[in-house]
């Protein structure tokens, strides 16, 4: 079994997404994600096959973004906007991730439509410094 540092964890996860989400390269992906990779999300298919069969019926113009990334031992959470999906307001989401022998092995994520100023009671954006356009 490989251990990696939360640091390592933290950029591990960081190229995973840009690989996936905004290169869609399937192949360097798989490097990055567990042939026993457990999803949590209701929202996607169960397995490394269900995530990527997801990414590959989205539009090409998905862009993946994080923000603020923390990580305790096996274990990374990043804040980031999904946008680009083609629904009306980007996705904010939490993701959780756990990692064993380098790779992304299960994830779990809180997601929900990003709001604009006008719907925002507490009049600051929910990611960055700035409302979407």
């Amino acid at each position: 079994m490989t251990a990696t540092s939360p640091e390592e964890n933290k950029a591990l996860v960081l190229e995973a997404f840009d690989t996936l989400f905004n290169k869609r390269d399937y192949a360097a992906a798989e490097r990055y994600w567990s042939d026993r990779y457990i999803q949590h999300s209701a929202h996607i298919p169960p397995g490394r096959d269900g995530l990527f069969n997801l990414v590959r019926g989205l539009p090409d113009t998905l862009r993946y973004e994080h923000h603020v990334l923390l990580a305790e031992g096996d274990y990374v959470i990043v804040h980031g906007r999904f946008s680009g999906h083609g629904r009306p307001a980007a996705w904010v989401a939490a993701d959780i991730v756990r990692f064993e022998d380098g790779k992304l092995a299960e994830h779990w994520d809180v997601l929900q439509d990003e709001a604009t100023k006008a719907d925002s009671l507490s009049g600051l954006p929910m990611f960055g410094d700035r409302f979407p356009t």
